[in-house]
């Protein structure tokens, strides 16, 4: 099979570590020929890692777009308002796309970039990588095969880790809703896809509730400073203190991919002198965040299929867990464990699931989609654990609109917002 070649638009932690590191790893399948990252760190490092010539490493996605087609497929990693027009860009130049989630954080540019894509001869697919997991794809054979009978309705919860909302949602990049994204699409654009995927219909309406009830202004302890290397007198008791958060967590995760978000030099002396100045040294008290870290969805789907959904910052660690009901059984996962096990209504046997050991890659989802990319561009066709474009505006909608109705406090009707949204 021919090697593939791909291009970067920013070169954060998703496009360095998830989709960077699977190139490196796989030469033979993979390789990156341009990157475009405003960061000059960053961008010398990638190119670096990638063996990247000057000439194809540009300060802006501007001017790497503005060459001739420079590779087989382009992967936007750029912040939740750089999605929509670079994708436009890359459809007219003739790129295959892998597009970071979520599409765009404006409800037009995703039906718009829907209409574009299915014009265009190349293929553009959204990272949706929880369908690539080991538990989420056993979770579906089962529904497929009819174990549990008809779905009749779904619990689903996503714990996002306390830790993972101060550090992504309170001091980072998906804090403010005009900056980024509300934080049901941000967060979670994740859990409606894979819902949408297993459930199999159309999602009709949907009722949301949910607000910023804890970091903020007024719950700050007394005397707490803006940042946490100001003499904070509670740093004992937080356990949002910064230096704890990035140089003494036991967690893996925290300990790798965090720390690299607050500094390239992951040394505690370079750590400790980013905390001084730079965001993520900020109070949890004292940020200019706005989004949610607390919020309930309902939905109602096709052939009168419901679920509930909710979203949760005050967890010790982050996952999923899941509940499915059926005519012939029931379904309970636990992503964070690995576990699931169906139950028979007939017999009352209940039945574990096995499952394939996951990695730190969004429970190994990372790596999945980048074969299935691989794959696809050298002529394998779409795997079914793709989510196509018009799949993912499908479950995006869904965001939007629980985000309008837990604003309204109010039941809306999707395809009555689709609608909404179009002729605006």
């Amino acid at each position: 099979m021919r090697k593939i070649t791909a291009a970067l638009l920013g070169a954060g932690q998703r496009g360095m570590d998830a989709y960077g590191s699977y190139a490196l790893a796989n030469p033979r399948d993979l390789q990156f020929v341009a990157v475009a990252e405003i960061d000059a760190d960053r961008r010398n490092r990638f190119a670096s890692d990638h063996n990247i010539s000057d000439k194809n490493a540009f300060t802006d996605w501007k001017y790497l777009l503005a060459q001739e087609k420079l590779a087989d497929v382009l992967l936007i990693c750029t912040q939740d308002d750089m999605h929509f027009e670079p994708a436009m860009a890359a459809l007219k130049k003739g790129y295959n796309i892998l597009l970071e989630k979520p599409i765009s954080n404006n409800p037009e540019e995703c039906l718009i970039l829907e209409e574009e894509a299915e014009k265009s001869e190349g293929h553009l697919i959204v990272c949706h990588v929880l369908r690539y997991t080991p538990f989420f794809t056993q979770i579906k054979r089962i529904l497929d095969e009819g174990i549990i009978g008809d779905v009749v309705s779904i619990q689903h919860i996503e714990k996002v880790a306390f830790w993972h909302q101060a550090h992504s949602f309170v001091r980072g990049n998906w804090r403010n809703t005009e900056e980024s994204s509300p934080m049901i699409l941000a967060k979670s654009c994740h859990d409606m896809d894979v819902l949408h995927w297993l459930v199999g219909q159309k999602c009709l309406a949907v009722s949301s509730f949910g607000s910023l009830s804890h970091f903020k202004a007024q719950n700050a302890p007394s005397g707490a400073p803006d940042r946490c290397l100001d003499d904070c007198p509670h740093s004992d008791e937080c356990p949002y203190f910064a230096p704890r958060v990035y140089l003494n967590s036991n967690n893996e995760w925290q300990a790798s991919i965090l720390r690299k978000t607050v500094s390239l030099d992951t040394s505690d002396e370079a750590i400790l002198a980013a905390l001084k100045t730079g965001p993520y040294g900020r109070c949890v008290y004292h940020c200019d965040n706005d989004v949610v870290d607390h919020q309930v969805m309902n939905m109602q789907f096709d052939e009168g299929i419901t679920a509930s959904f909710t979203m949760c910052a005050f967890t010790a660690d982050g996952g999923r867990e899941i509940y499915i009901m059926g005519t012939k059984g029931e379904l309970r996962g636990h992503m964070e464990n690995n576990a699931l096990e169906t139950t028979d209504f007939l017999t009352r046997t209940r039945n574990e699931v096995k499952l394939e050991a996951t990695g730190a890659d969004h429970g190994g989802g990372d790596t999945g989609i980048m074969k299935d990319l691989v794959n696809l561009l050298q002529g394998g066709g779409i795997s079914p654990h793709m989510s196509t474009i018009n799949s993912s505006v499908e479950s995006h909608v869904m965001a939007f609109a629980a985000e309008k109705a837990r604003v309204e406090s109010s039941v809306i009707n999707l395809i009555d917002y689709a609608k909404e949204v179009r002729t605006t």
